[in-house]
């Protein structure tokens, strides 16, 4: 019962850890950012072709649907922040969420479960 205890409670530290590191995140946005050229043949001189760009586009999911939207070049690197902030978020929930599991499972009685499930 002790060992139990001790085990829930160095579980509960690594979780405050965790959520400590959460709460100090900046801005978060999902998506990626691709950036974009066109190259197409000069209409003055037809046997060379120009490029245009580079051109930014975000590209996340909302309510299902992907939607696109323009950056301009001053917004690349905010928005990239944010991007990889989020990653570091969700990277955090999953850890947080597999360690809330574990508490649960060490503090409360349920039905016996099969090893492979642990």
């Amino acid at each position: 019962m002790l060992e139990d205890k001790k085990k829930i409670e160095e579980l509960r530290k690594r979780y405050e850890r965790l959520a400590s590191q959460l709460a100090k995140l900046d801005l978060i946005v999902q998506g990626t950012i691709t950036e974009r050229t066109i190259t197409k043949k000069d209409p003055r001189n037809p046997a060379a072709t120009r490029t245009i760009g580079p051109y930014y586009q975000w590209t996340f999911k909302r309510r299902g649907k992907t939607v696109t939207v323009n950056l301009s070049a001053s917004q690349v690197k905010p928005f990239q922040k944010a991007i990889d902030i989020n990653r570091k978020a969700e990277n955090l929930l999953s850890k947080m969420r597999e360690l809330s599991r574990k508490i649960l499972d060490a503090s409360t009685e349920g039905v016996k479960r099969h090893n492979s499930i642990k």
